[in-house]
């Protein structure tokens, strides 16, 4: 019954923003640590960023650092990842899930970033 349903990606131009949502179902939310993965054709997929569940403090790999911020709120068992000044290497099926214990993966939520 784990599942997570992430949408909100689209076609961005570069420098545009778009605004990620991961609903979580079956699991206590409130106390997973949480992270956005993301997987572009031909590469591996990678932790982009990530959010305790305590003090909701935040990490990010360096591509992404200071364009993107990741959020949580546990009364709706919804993780956020805000995307800010898009570029083209940030194309990728964006995923979320717990890094400390991975669930089934989701859909994920395709993010397109071209001119």
């Amino acid at each position: 019954q784990e599942q997570f349903v992430e949408s909100g990606g689209g076609l961005v131009q570069p420098g545009g923003s778009l605004t990620l949502s991961c609903v979580a179902s079956g699991i206590t939310f409130s106390i997973y640590y949480m992270g956005w993965y993301r997987q572009a054709p031909g590469k591996q997929r990678e932790l982009v960023a990530s959010i305790t569940s305590s003090d909701n403090t935040t990490a990010y790999i360096e591509s992404v650092k200071g364009r993107f911020t990741i959020s949580r709120d546990n009364d709706k068992d919804t993780l956020y990842l805000q995307m800010n000044n898009l570029k083209p290497e940030d194309t990728a099926v964006y995923y979320c899930n717990s890094p400390w214990r991975l669930r089934q993966w989701g859909q994920g939520t395709q993010v397109t970033v071209s001119s």
